[in-house]
């Protein structure tokens, strides 16, 4: 530990949230603050955003993809179809928004899919092999109630370069 560290003062009132006051650890300056700058990625390959979010964020090394419903681009509907076309409708967005930030769907680390019904997990395990090769990103599958404009999939995923 480095001398000059000091442990966080907490401090509230009841019914007020409790706050840090300071923590600083020498050497290094408690004024010292680095901004990374972010860097918004959009596609007219994938979906156009339908809320307050973009398509997709980089900073440094990072790009954070955003959820993908099954929405067709070219119009913005949810793609008419069983579930594989509804899988597959999302991979395809998320590799056009990977494209277009410059990486491929190799640089994929974590891929998050949310799921209406947990029973379509071996389907989208089998859609998944066929856009991502080994080694396979980490993967997290969730059962959600719902998701927006009653998809019954969406996914998300992290890519790093």
């Amino acid at each position: 530990m480095y001398s000059g560290y000091r442990e966080p003062w907490l401090s509230g009132v009841a019914g007020d949230p409790l706050f840090i006051h300071t923590l600083s650890f020498a050497p290094f300056s408690s004024t010292t603050v680095k901004v990374m700058s972010k860097q918004i990625i959009s596609t007219t390959d994938a979906p156009a955003a339908i809320g307050t979010y973009s398509q997709a964020t980089r900073v440094a090394n990072t790009i954070w993809i955003s959820g993908q419903i099954p929405l067709d681009p070219k119009t913005q509907e949810l793609v008419k179809g069983d579930m594989e076309v509804q899988v597959r409708r999302v991979f395809e967005n998320i590799k056009a928004i990977v494209t277009a930030s410059g990486a491929s769907l190799d640089d994929v680390v974590k891929v998050s899919v949310f799921l209406i019904d947990l029973s379509h997990f071996a389907l989208v395990n089998k859609v998944m092999a066929e856009y991502f090769r080994e080694p396979y990103p980490a993967r997290a599958a969730i059962g959600v109630a719902s998701l927006p404009r009653g998809a019954q999939v969406e996914a998300e995923c992290i890519v790093a370069l």
